[in-house]
């Protein structure tokens, strides 16, 4: 168990859930060094990130754990939390480094070569000067460089149309970056509420239990006490059921006095 739960039993399973993810990707990133076919690597590289997806969630969780615990916590324990929480960030950057040097290695390995000029160029386009007159090679030329400036034309269109679709591009794949954002930080967010709401509601439900429990003997207690009275006042000779403190104990039975003993009592 961590060191960590000694101060919150929340902030101990968060940390012990993010160091296993940590050697998780630790061990991921060695298993990718192993790796030279570049389908499993892929393949690889998309579980790593996952991985780091899930550990980013848990760090959220730890500092919101964290800020909640702020006020209560002397400045020497509010200083080790966020000493912890921002090794943990640290770590996981440095993952996130190592995944994106991973992948710009992976695209380069993926990226079209050049090809060098073919050889063997027929000889039969080439046509010899010998057989040429000068006006024949000029207008040659001339015609060679139309070709060139209309194939020059033709490669800045493309670039400008490239241009002009990655910039949308990037905009349309930046604002979807925003949104997703945002959807994963409230659904963080929520994750997070439900579980301290599931938390109060067993804390609530056990306080229950215990009332109920207590409720259960005292009512057995006071009908305990009942059944002892109504027995000693039908059977108050009973010696078996000892007196109730601070009950009086049953009255003596009394004689009435007669007219005639009233009369001798008199003249006595």
């Amino acid at each position: 168990m961590s060191s960590l739960s000694s101060i919150s039993q929340a902030l101990g399973e968060l940390d012990g859930q993010i160091t296993d993810m940590f050697r998780a990707l630790s061990n991921g990133f060695q298993k990718l060094e192993k790796i030279k076919e570049s389908s499993r690597q892929s393949r690889q590289l998309e579980e790593l990130t996952d991985k780091m997806r899930d550990c980013k969630r848990l760090i959220k969780d730890f500092d919101r754990e964290v800020k909640e615990m702020e006020s209560m916590n002397d400045p020497n324990t509010n200083r080790i939390l966020n000493e912890k929480k921002q090794s943990m960030i640290k770590e996981l950057n440095s993952y996130v480094a190592m995944k994106k040097q991973y992948a710009t290695n992976l695209e380069n390995k993926r990226a079209d070569l050049f090809e060098g000029p073919s050889e063997g160029a027929g000889e039969g386009n080439v046509l010899l000067a010998s057989s040429m007159t000068n006006q024949q090679l000029v207008d040659h030329g001339h015609e060679m460089m139309n070709e060139t400036d209309q194939a020059i034309e033709r490669g800045k269109k493309i670039v400008q149309e490239t241009i002009g679709v990655g910039t949308e591009t990037a905009a349309a794949l930046k604002a979807q970056t925003d949104q997703m954002s945002r959807i994963v930080n409230e659904l963080d967010s929520i994750n997070f509420s439900i579980k301290k709401a599931s938390k109060l509601v067993k804390e609530i439900g056990r306080q229950v239990a215990t009332d109920k429990l207590i409720m259960v003997f005292l009512f057995l207690i006071v009908m305990g006490v009942i059944a002892i009275i109504i027995v000693k006042i039908v059977n108050p000779n009973n010696k078996d059921i000892p007196d109730i403190p601070g009950l009086a104990p049953p009255a003596q039975t009394r004689k009435l006095l007669s007219y005639d003993d009233f009369r001798g009592y008199s003249r006595s």
